[in-house]
């Protein structure tokens, strides 16, 4: 009981980025299909990068030229800036809503995701049912951010993309530190 526990805080931990982030995404307003595929893309997200990070393990690390938080700093700046911009086009495509834009999402997001399944075999053996909690809090945060972020542009229109945007922004920044 006490491992399944701790797991469950590890999955709403690794969560929280993604709720806060879930925010800025619901500021776009976007519909209630694409609240779905994003919150299912990243619950799938945050079930195969633990196990990436398990297999891939501490060997590659090493090798990665790369840091992951400036990856997440260039893709949260690139989603801001988008967010930022879209906010002052009536036009209605926006990356940020594009499939590819949702996969960025998901991904800068699970980053984090990989580095806890790197010592997830020291906390359980049990690295299914660890991966599926993490899945399933993820996509229920996700969900639940953009519910509330559609609220907030509801109630504060074309503003909350601005300030959703800088905001992406500035946690792409605090990653570096």
């Amino acid at each position: 009981m006490n491992t399944l526990f701790t797991i469950l805080l590890i999955g709403i931990s690794l969560s929280m980025d993604t709720f806060s982030l879930s925010l800025c995404y619901g500021t776009l307003n976007i519909s209630k299909t694409k609240s779905l595929i994003l919150s299912i893309i990243v619950g799938i997200f945050h079930f195969f990068m633990p196990l990436l990070g398990l297999t891939v393990g501490n060997m590659i690390i090493s090798k990665i030229i790369i840091d992951g938080k400036y990856i997440v700093l260039i893709i949260l700046s690139l989603i801001g800036i988008d967010m930022i911009l879209s906010s002052f086009k009536d036009e209605e495509k926006k990356l940020l809503t594009s499939i590819w834009g949702i996969v960025l999402f998901a991904f800068s997001v699970s980053i984090d995701s990989f580095s806890t399944g790197l010592g997830l075999n020291l906390i359980t053996n049990n690295i299914l049912g660890a991966v599926i909690i993490f899945s399933l809090t993820s996509a229920i945060f996700t969900y639940l951010g953009v519910k509330l972020g559609t609220k907030l542009n509801e109630k504060f229109g074309k503003i909350s993309n601005i300030v959703g945007g800088s905001a992406l922004i500035l946690i792409g920044i605090c990653f570096i530190f």
